[in-house]
Parts: C-alpha cells; sequence; structure tokens
C-alpha cells in the first residue's frame, strides 16, 4: 500500500467520524429543541391560567377595597355617636372593618405574587424562544455542514486535482510570459534593432558616398535610406500591434479584429480568414474588448501554430443580451477530451470565458478541422 493510498484512506475515516459526530450533535440539539417546545408550551398554559387568576383576584380586591371603603365609614359613624351604639353593634363594626382591611391586604399580596410569577414565566418563556430559535439554526447549519461533508466533500479528489490544474497553469502562465520576453527581445534584436543599426551604418555610407561619387549617387542611398527605416517602422508597429491594437481603444472591437485578421493574412499568404460580423457594433468596456480580442486571438494562434490550416472563419454575431462568437478551420483538427487538460491555450481560454461570465463548446476531430463557439452575456453599461 503506498503512502497517497494510505492518506485517502486516512482522509475518508476523518470525514466518515466527522460525519458521524455532527449526526450526533444534530440529534441532541433537537433533542433539546423539543423538550424546549415541550416546556415552552407547559408555561404558556400556565401563564394562560394566573392572567387569568390576576383578573380574578384584581376584581376580588377591587370588591373589597369598596368594602373597606364601607366599613370605614361605618366605623367612623359609630365611633362618632358612640353614646348612640350598644357594645356588641360597636365590636361588630371594629370587627367587619378589620376583617376587611385583612382580607384585603391578603388579596392584594396574592396579586402581587400572581403578578410576579406571571413576569418571570414571561421572562422564561422569551428566553425558551430564544433557545428554540438557536437551536433551529444550528441544526439547520449541521444539516448544510453534512450536505457539504457528504456531497460535495465525494468530489474533494477532483477538487484537487483542478486545484493542481490551476496551480500548473499559473506555472505556464509565468513561464509563457518568460518566452514572450524572450520572443519580444529576439524580434526587437533581429528587426528593428538590425534595421536602425544598418540606417547608422548608411548614414555614414551615405556621406562617404557624396564626398567620392556626387550628389546623385548620394540621393540614391538616401532612397534606400528612407525604404529601411519605414521597413523598421514597419516591424516596431507590428510588435506593439500584438501586444495592444491601439485601434481597439479607438475603433472598437470588429474593426480592430478585421486589422487583426488582415494583419495576419498579409504575414501568411497561405492562410485565407474570412471574417463576418453580424448585428448592431456595440462600445463595451475596455476589459471586456480585449478579452473577445484575445479570446479570437488566441483560437486563430493555435489554428496558426498547430491545425495546419488553407482557410479559417471568424464570424461575430450581436444579439440583444449576448454575443456569440464562432472560429472555424478546416486544419487538422485534435480530440478536445485528450487535449483539454494538457493544453494551457484552451485552460486559458475557458478562464478567460468564465471571468466573462459565458460559455466555451470545442468541436473537433482528428482530420476533420475545429470550431470553437463561445456565448458571452452583454451587460449593461
Amino acid at each position: 500500500m503506498t503512502k497517497k493510498n494510505l492518506n485517502t484512506q486516512s482522509l475518508d475515516v476523518i470525514f466518515d467520524r466527522m460525519v458521524e459526530v455532527m449526526d450526533h450533535s444534530k440529534r441532541d440539539i433537537f433533542i433539546i429543541s423539543e423538550q424546549s417546545r415541550q416546556s415552552f408550551e407547559e408555561m404558556k398554559v400556565e401563564l394562560e391560567i394566573i392572567r387569568s387568576n390576576i383578573e380574578i383576584v384584581i376584581l376580588e380586591g377591587d370588591t373589597l377595597e369598596a368594602n373597606s371603603r364601607l366599613a370605614r365609614n361605618r366605623l367612623a359613624e359609630v365611633s362618632k355617636n358612640f353614646d348612640s351604639y350598644d357594645e356588641p353593634q360597636v365590636r361588630s363594626a371594629y370587627e367587619t372593618a378589620n376583617e376587611i382591611q385583612i382580607n384585603l391586604l391578603i388579596k392584594r399580596n396574592e396579586e402581587k405574587q400572581l403578578r410576579q410569577r406571571r413576569d418571570e414565566l414571561e421572562r422564561r418563556l422569551q428566553g425558551l424562544l430564544e433557545m428554540i430559535d438557536r437551536a433551529d439554526q444550528l441544526v439547520n447549519q449541521v444539516n448544510i455542514v453534512m450536505n457539504y461533508l457528504t456531497s460535495d466533500l465525494k468530489n474533494v479528489g477532483a477538487a484537487l486535482e483542478n486545484a493542481k490544474i490551476k496551480q500548473d497553469f499559473t506555472l505556464k502562465i509565468i513561464e509563457a510570459q518568460e518566452e514572450e520576453r524572450k520572443r519580444l527581445s529576439r524580434e526587437i534584436h533581429d528587426g528593428p534593432a538590425q534595421m536602425l543599426a544598418n540606417v547608422l551604418l548608411r548614414t555614414d555610407l551615405i556621406n562617404l558616398t557624396y564626398e567620392q561619387r556626387g550628389g546623385d549617387e548620394a540621393m540614391k542611398e538616401i532612397i534606400e535610406l528612407k525604404t529601411m527605416v519605414r521597413n523598421a517602422l514597419s516591424e516596431v508597429r507590428r510588435i506593439i500591434y500584438d501586444l495592444r491594437p491601439m485601434a481597439l481603444d479607438d475603433l472598437g472591437l470588429i474593426p480592430t479584429l478585421r486589422k487583426y485578421i488582415s494583419t495576419i493574412e498579409e504575414y501568411n499568404p497561405t492562410k485565407k480568414i474570412n471574417f463576418q460580423a453580424f448585428g448592431e457594433d456595440n462600445r463595451m468596456q475596455t476589459n471586456f474588448e480585449v478579452a473577445i480580442f484575445r479570446l479570437v486571438q488566441e483560437c486563430l494562434t493555435n489554428s496558426i501554430k498547430h491545425g495546419k490550416f488553407s482557410e479559417a472563419w471568424v464570424k461575430v454575431e450581436w444579439l440583444q443580451q449576448k454575443m456569440n462568437i464562432i472560429v472555424k478551420d478546416n486544419g487538422v483538427g485534435f480530440d478536445p477530451q485528450v487535449a483539454k487538460d494538457k493544453s494551457f491555450g484552451l485552460i486559458g481560454m475557458q478562464e478567460r470565458v468564465d471571468l466573462l461570465e459565458g460559455t466555451m463548446k470545442i468541436i473537433s476531430s482528428p482530420g476533420k478541422g475545429t470550431t470553437i463557439l463561445f456565448s458571452i452575456p452583454l451587460k449593461e453599461k
């Protein structure tokens, strides 16, 4: 058994234990929640009884309060006219007033206790309600985690593999950047730099020609010098255009694509590229236009490098809410399933399409050419 397999098995055991613990925790939380609900319902019933008792006690207290006033009035009258009443009547007035007062105090105290119990129950009910809500939230969160553990993490191997591809892709980007710098260095050295060096030598030669052969011969050299400078300027413009077409900012996507395809045909005389645009050409955000331009550029670059085509077609269709792009060639084709994970050019295009929230579809097979379809949603400016 290899270390890799051992680690995979250990990871599976850890996941199983995590799921088991989460499941037990969910059951425990559910039991606590149900017990809290039961207590909540019991307290609600008790609270309703206490509220009803408070109403009864208040009514009884109010009655005793009224009777107490009458008894006090009777006692005041007896005390005022003491000589008019006999001893039993006086004693009865005092005892009646005292008894009613004692009963009133008892009722008021009972009312106070009932109110305290009511307030305590209301606080406990509020606390139970909050506990039930938290328990329900915890159960939902545990369910989400368990679904993630039991479903999404089943694809952890594919996710790790995808992360590995992304890492390799990043390294390839760095490598491609370095290669691009080397290519630019070579192109500038072999092209404009050599041409400008020849211009300097030619200027010295013009001076010498003028002194030895006269003005007519020197003028011929100047004409050739102008041709060399014009060629150097054209080469510099080509290099700059490959880096970023300036027409994209000024003219927009469609005119820039036309010019770019024309430039490709100029530098590749054996290649025929047909371009068509349908619908209204709308200006978009700069980054949006650059991304779409790079998609077409990458497709054509791959076709030139690997497709070995003689004719290609680029079609751009503007719709109300999206734009469709088709890049097709009659080259040697390839198997998309075999090349998908190995071609960092295709991965790069997919990354760019994902950033645009679009879709990419590749139709190809060996010997039957290649067709790549892009569908890009158009967002409001």
